[in-house]
């Protein structure tokens, strides 16, 4: 597949790394706005065309899939473009800005058949396809925490009223969709849709810096922190009545993690053995797109979908104060 490039922001460089290590990937061409910086990424990734405006990009019938990697704000936009144009998209995280967004552009895809998959490293970490195995294990799951707190390099910048888009309430930046994302796609992927989300934040200058989401089921509450503000050690535990699950990487890497039954010796597991973090997730992509397994993609869309709207519901309870 030959592969077109909508962006060239901070996620750009660790994307191609890892689909370098893709043998079915060909990245092709890079839309950016700005000369020089579509030289560099030429020049650097031997990327063979550079263009200038998205439509040019859209139109060139030697692209066969989009990558969006633009400000969260403009996600929706750029992924409905290229599907109106036949492209399969590869989207970045956060899927869109609201559950209706991510319904519009995902019921295009499926009225044409075309893939759209949201690149979430969390949902294709070998680690994370064995916690999935090891659940039963753990019995009734009691209590869910993760902690994806760092300090942002671009924090005292942002006090300072110098606001990048991670942190600019018009481009939907913020810790709930820049971090807590990863969190909710962790949670809801091992467990599916929760009964009820409730979002408590820090605010600054209109944007949520930090916050608190809690996620409620059934029988046991999950609750997400996640923070720009400030840092913390990282951490995804899942606790069950016989026994638990940890570990000390944030949810968006989960190097390895360790699994203990009551009264037993824990197990340690280092599974992921790629040095880039995106290569899973677009591993994962091409397997699908080879095999045209429309299953597996339409499969992953309702994920996406189902988190979209906890989102929608977090942001609500703030709203409502809940």
């Amino acid at each position: 597949m030959r592969v077109g490039i909508a962006g060239a922001g901070m996620i750009v460089p660790t994307f191609l790394d890892a689909a370098a290590l893709v043998k079915e990937m060909e990245i092709y061409a890079i839309f950016a706005r700005k000369e020089e910086v579509r030289k560099e990424f030429c020049g650097k990734y031997q990327i063979p065309v550079g263009y200038d405006s998205y439509e040019k990009l859209l139109s060139d019938s030697r692209v066969d899939v989009i990558y969006v990697a633009l400000p969260n704000n403009l996600h929706f936009s750029f992924a409905k473009e290229a599907l109106l144009a036949g492209k399969h998209v590869i989207l970045e995280k956060p899927f869109t800005v609201t559950y209706e967004e991510a319904k519009e552009i995902a019921a295009i895809a499926r009225e044409k058949k075309l893939y759209l998959f949201e690149a979430i490293t969390t949902q294709y970490n070998p680690n994370y396809n064995k916690m999935k195995e090891l659940l039963p294990r753990l019995g009734d799951i009691k209590l869910v925490a993760l902690n994806f707190s760092q300090y942002s390099s671009r924090y005292d910048n942002f006090k300072k009223g110098v606001i990048s888009p991670s942190f600019d309430p018009n481009n939907a930046g913020g810790a709930l969709m820049d971090l807590n994302i990863y969190n909710i796609h962790f949670v809801a992927g091992l467990f599916g849709k929760p009964l009820k989300v409730r979002y408590c934040s820090n605010m600054e200058r209109d944007v949520d810096t930090s916050g608190i989401l809690v996620m409620e089921y059934p029988d046991f509450q999950a609750v997400c922190i996640a923070a720009k503000d400030c840092g913390a050690p990282l951490s995804v535990s899942v606790q069950g009545n016989k026994g638990f699950i940890h570990s000390d990487y944030a949810s968006s890497i989960l190097a390895e993690f360790s699994f203990q039954e009551n009264k037993c010796e824990p197990e340690h597991y280092h599974l992921a053995d790629s040095p880039q973090r995106l290569f899973y997730e677009l591993q994962t992509f091409a397997e699908y797109y080879e095999d045209k397994d429309w299953e597996a993609f339409d499969k992953r869309l309702s994920h996406s979908l189902m988190v979209m709207e906890i989102l929608d519901q977090a942001r609500d309870s703030e709203n409502q104060g809940l």
